[in-house]
């Protein structure tokens, strides 16, 4: 029997199921059955380990983030690609027009922004269908998706997509799960929960690590999970990335439907050939990057405001910084002074585990 067939019969099995305590076990073992057998697929067939399976596109990474443009064919991806960094991206009324990865870049407060067009997705692609699988590992590397949806069917593309990226093991809009999992070598499975009534149970987690051969480990969440997440976090390979959902040919639809739209989370409505709404597009992106712009200042200079040094909100401490400049820099580094909203007073000295904030002035001093 094919992987794809033993994943289908999983899949059935799980909908026939009733989801209650006495099943939460069962299904919890079904669940980890399938994230491996996913696994399996997406791996390469060398069978060699470590890095995500599938191969993606060889295009490679400039600028200070990466977005990537993922929908079904047709819905406009190219046409915005061209509308918002100039770089031609050939649009057809037929489909399947853009057959590789087309990158362009954006210059937006500072920063380079690499926006990646990449050909439409088909129903299937997590299981290799199409160009799926490139479409799709090409995507695990950006900072931030931005999925295409036709004004006509959004609601539709929008639960197939997100079907899609959930199977190659990419999770929008979520963090990831506060779940601590600790192999030992012996005492069974202690499982712990801060909460009442938690929606995963001893016998659910049992299951799990039993499917995954673990007889022994330590499991303490801190937040209501459910199995899904203790899966992920076993799997080690989930991917947290924020999304947005671009609404592209509004000018088919009326002012009270765009309304409705204007009020979901996560959505934004354009229209790239009358180019409406770019801008606001371009702004939420931002937004959505959580970038933090650093400036440099020479000694007894003033500060370069034209080339900030652009880190991620998750490592923007002074150490990131000086990395980011120069790998070497770190080992000749004494202190720095920072003007900004990071600090009480200014300048102020701060050592290397100091966070930045978004348009910091820092100035390094290294070591005589």
């Amino acid at each position: 029997m094919s992987i794809i067939q033993k994943i289908k019969d999983i899949e059935d099995e799980m909908g026939r199921t009733q989801k209650n305590k006495a099943t939460s076990g069962h299904l919890g073992s079904l669940k980890a059955k399938l994230a491996k057998l996913r696994r399996d697929l997406l791996e390469p067939s060398t069978g060699a380990k470590g890095g995500p399976g599938g191969e993606g596109f060889d295009v490679t990474k400039v600028g200070d983030a990466r977005v990537g443009f993922v929908g079904f064919p047709s819905v406009g991806k190219s046409t915005l690609l061209t509308k918002l960094t100039g770089t031609f991206s050939e649009a057809a009324n037929y489909e399947f027009t853009t057959l590789t990865c087309i990158p362009g870049i954006v210059r937006y407060r500072g920063a380079k922004i690499q926006m990646l067009d990449l050909p439409g997705i088909i129903e299937g692609a997590k299981d290799g269908k199409g160009r799926g699988r490139q479409v799709i590992s090409t995507a695990r590397t950006c900072n931030l998706i931005l999925i295409i949806l036709d004004c006509l069917k959004p609601l539709t593309h929008k639960r197939l997509i997100e079907h899609e990226l959930e199977g190659f093991g990419i999770r929008l809009n979520k963090k990831p799960p506060s779940i601590t999992f600790r192999k030992k070598d012996r005492g069974g499975i202690n499982f712990s929960c801060t909460i009442q009534n938690p929606k995963l149970d001893l016998d659910a987690v049992k299951a799990v690590c039993a499917e995954y051969r673990i007889h022994n480990a330590d499991i303490h969440m801190t937040d209501d999970h459910e199995v899904d997440d203790l899966v992920d976090v076993i799997e080690g390979s989930r991917i947290y990335v924020p999304a947005i959902y671009v609404v592209n040919k509004i000018d088919q639809i009326t002012i009270e439907e765009l309304d409705v739209m204007d009020r979901l989370p996560h959505y934004c409505p354009i229209c790239a050939f009358h180019e409406w709404n770019l801008d606001g597009l371009v702004e939420m992106a931002w937004d959505y990057l959580d970038l933090v712009r650093v400036y440099t200042k020479p000694k007894g200079k003033l500060p370069d405001f034209n080339e900030p040094v652009v880190l991620h909100r998750q490592r923007c401490t002074v150490e990131d910084f000086c990395n980011t400049i120069h790998k070497t820099l770190i080992k000749q580094f004494k202190y720095a002074l920072v003007w900004g909203a990071s600090v009480k007073h200014r300048p102020q000295r701060v050592g290397k585990d100091h966070v930045l904030l978004d348009e910091d002035i820092v100035q390094i001093v290294k070591r005589i």
